[in-house]
């Protein structure tokens, strides 16, 4: 359904697109993790698994695929419309969105926290405390998805972060949370 929605939303308005594809994927890859802790399949995963870095990387490789096929195939309206560059920013800095949010989902843990979490950082820090400046995580994510290449640094190296946060927390153990 959100994928039919971004065709739609890319036939009227790219940038309108590009805002639900970015969110779309930050989601997706957020719930492909923490649904894991939720449901407590990662219990069972890492009793037969021990090896939590292997399993972290198995979704994060999944987050990727998920969040760039759910990009690719919403805005094929824009490709068409041949508004290529957009399309390809967008799609260039889609892996890096989904390994920042696949790793605060392992740190986090819940879904909830973590998109609500998320919007009111992004609302309250970087929107009205930061004026969507650099180099805040979404603000550089939002300025990669336009082509701007220190942007997609800065937002390269808040994924990094995010990632060893992750792998350094992946040990603690499921019941407490």
């Amino acid at each position: 359904m959100l994928t039919l929605l971004g065709l739609l939303l890319g036939a009227v308005n790219i940038d309108a697109w590009a805002l639900l594809a970015g969110m779309g994927a930050f989601g997706f890859a957020a719930m492909i993790v923490a649904q894991h802790y939720q449901h407590r399949t990662a219990f069972l995963l890492y009793l037969s698994q021990p090896r939590r870095m292997v399993v972290l990387g198995g979704q994060l490789m999944a987050a990727i695929v998920v969040a760039t096929a759910f990009v690719a195939i919403s805005g094929l309206v824009v490709l068409v419309k041949g508004d290529s560059a957009p399309y390809k920013d967008l799609l260039t800095v889609v892996p890096i969105v989904a390994i920042l949010a696949a790793s605060c989902a392992s740190i986090v843990r819940r879904s909830t926290w973590l998109l609500l979490g998320s919007a009111g950082w992004f609302i309250f820090v970087e929107g009205l405390i930061g004026r969507l400046k650099l180099p805040l995580p979404f603000t550089s994510i939002i300025s990669a998805g336009a082509g701007d290449s220190r942007g997609f640094l800065i937002a390269a190296v808040w994924a990094g972060v995010a990632f060893v946060v992750a792998s350094l927390t992946i040990g603690r153990d499921l019941t407490g949370d």
